[in-house]
């Protein structure tokens, strides 16, 4: 390894002596310091679901439904923004990568701070910067690339298992860490002063009543923090693979590919922003993608010949049916994650009340449950989960395991349909709550064991070329869940019928279950439990 540029010049990892010599330990330095990276990604991404439900509280001027759409354009954002990340390791180099995409991140953090210092902030702002916050949602296809030319293919399902669950852990830290210190003036006349409570809300350590000082600017400066050191980390413990990419060029080089990729999502995410505004989002999702893939091809310079060869993944069908099952699993936790804390927030946050003509309204609920005490807990058990779905796949295989819990989400998935149904149209929809909360935790828990089972069929079904890409791709695509189930529920939840959302949900990984077995399982499979 050269020390000037930390790039590794051999890396024969299926050769057990090179392994325990000298790779074992290169893989464990770069997997520890990409976990941390990918986990701030995370929580820089989906901040949106427990600012947004803090924002109601704190009376901004904003109707729900584009409350919602802030969740949903982040989303949008970070999943079009994985399909460049796909291919920038195989072009600039995980080192180069990991430490720009890191310190990216400083911008949508620091602007969400300054942004939430004023109530009267106009909402294309806010959007703007929900756009921005995508890059950490970017992020997760570099990483998973990266982290997969590290590991041998034995120990494919316990390394991204851990890369993917751990980083995921960013959806539980932001959701418990957000409510915490925006109770306290922390960074002080930095961040400006607070404001206070118009209802009140709940954290892990009580509840805070109407009146509390509360400094909702924090949710966006506390990252900053992490940040600073993390992105050093990278840049000094990393290191760029040369067998892999064989010519990143000098760092300002490599750098200017990766802003020349990530422009091409940020352009065609404004795009599909505004696609969704005059058409619809079944047209609008499948345009920025394939507008995405289009405009990728016609990058000039030396990423041409590049990009051209990793599109070869697309003309091989378990690229397509791995992404219909990842999009089950990962794209389940993900859109979960952000769709959660405001489905609590207005589905229990009303009651139904028989007025005086006997006819049935639904008013304020003074005693629901806050969804910043109680939202965490879903993505802590799919993200603490999820290792142990790639451990359990290494011995199992994959696809028998997708399968198993494939069948789990469907019954959970209609389950928590049905008692949403009860919940909203009920006088106390309090005494639905724990059912609905624990049908959540069962779907995370099985959207996180079978992150790890898709993850390791990837790293088996594709050779050393090709699971990279396909690994950033499948995840690209997956992560629009972050997009779809906030827009779907919202959607839902405003016209009274919350139940079809997850209804359709249910149908959907019924379908997957079906691709899963004839792919997989099915006694002539073309590849045997992956």
């Amino acid at each position: 390894m050269s020390k000037k540029n930390a790039d590794i010049e051999r890396w024969d990892i299926e050769d057990p002596t090179f392994w325990e010599q000298e790779g074992k330990r290169v893989a464990t330095r770069n997997l520890w310091i990409s976990i941390p990276s990918l986990l701030l990604g995370f929580a820089v991404w989906l901040m949106w679901g427990m600012i947004t439900t803090q924002m109601q509280n704190l009376g901004f001027s904003f109707s729900v439904g584009e409350l919602f759409t802030l969740t949903a354009l982040a989303g949008l954002s970070g999943a079009t923004l994985r399909i460049p990340a796909s291919f920038m390791i195989r072009i600039a180099g995980g080192r180069n990568t990991i430490f720009l995409t890191t310190a990216l991140l400083m911008i949508p953090a620091a602007g969400t701070g300054f942004a939430l210092m004023n109530p009267n902030t106009p909402l294309w702002i806010f959007q703007a910067l929900a756009l921005l916050s995508g890059i950490g949602g970017g992020n997760f296809a570099a990483s998973m690339s990266n982290i997969s030319n590290f590991y041998p293919k034995k120990q494919q399902g316990y390394a991204l298992g851990m890369n993917a669950g751990l980083g995921n852990f960013g959806v539980t830290t932001m959701q418990i860490l957000i409510p915490l210190v925006m109770t306290v003036g922390i960074f002080g006349a930095i961040a400006g002063g607070p404001m206070a409570l118009e209802s009140s809300s709940g954290t892990l350590i009580g509840r805070i009543e109407a009146g509390t000082d509360t400094w909702i600017q924090n949710a966006g400066f506390i990252w900053l923090v992490f940040l600073i050191p993390l992105a050093f980390a990278g840049w000094f413990g990393m290191n760029n693979l040369r067998p892999i990419t064989p010519d990143p060029g000098t760092p300002a080089q490599a750098f200017g590919k990766i802003l020349g990729l990530y422009a091409v999502g940020a352009v065609t995410s404004v795009i599909g922003m505004l696609a969704l505004v005059w058409l619809n989002m079944w047209i609008a999702l499948p345009l920025t993608i394939v507008l995405t893939v289009v405009l990728l091809r016609l990058i000039p310079g030396d990423i041409k010949p590049n990009i051209k060869k990793q599109f070869e993944i697309f003309s091989n069908q378990h690229t397509w049916s791995m992404t219909v099952l990842y999009i089950a699993t990962f794209g389940s936790f993900i859109g979960f994650s952000a769709a959660l804390p405001l489905s609590i927030n207005v589905i229990f946050g009303g009651m139904m009340e028989m007025g005086a003509d006997g006819a049935m309204t639904r008013i304020d609920n003074p005693d629901g449950p806050s969804a910043l005490t109680w939202a965490w807990m879903g993505p802590f058990v799919g993200a603490l989960i999820r290792p142990v779905g790639g451990w359990i796949s290494d011995r199992m295989g994959g696809a028998i395991v997708t399968q198993a819990i494939s069948v789990v989400m469907v019954a959970a998935s209609a389950a928590v349909g049905y008692v949403m149904m009860l919940a909203y149209n009920s006088t106390d929809p309090n005494s639905y709550f724990a059912l609905f909360l624990i049908l959540f935790i069962v779907l995370f828990a099985a959207s996180g064991i079978g992150n790890g089972s898709t993850f390791r069929s990837i790293g088996v079904i594709f050779n050393a070329q090709q699971k990279g890409p396909v690994l950033g791709w499948t995840s690209a695509v997956a992560a629009y869940g972050a997009f779809i189930a906030p827009r779907v529920m919202g959607e839902q939840i405003q016209a009274g019928t919350p139940e079809l959302a997850m209804y359709g949900f249910s149908i959907f990984y019924a379908l997957c279950l079906v691709v899963n077995w004839w792919f997989y399982l099915r006694k002539n499979a073309y590849v045997k439990n992956p």
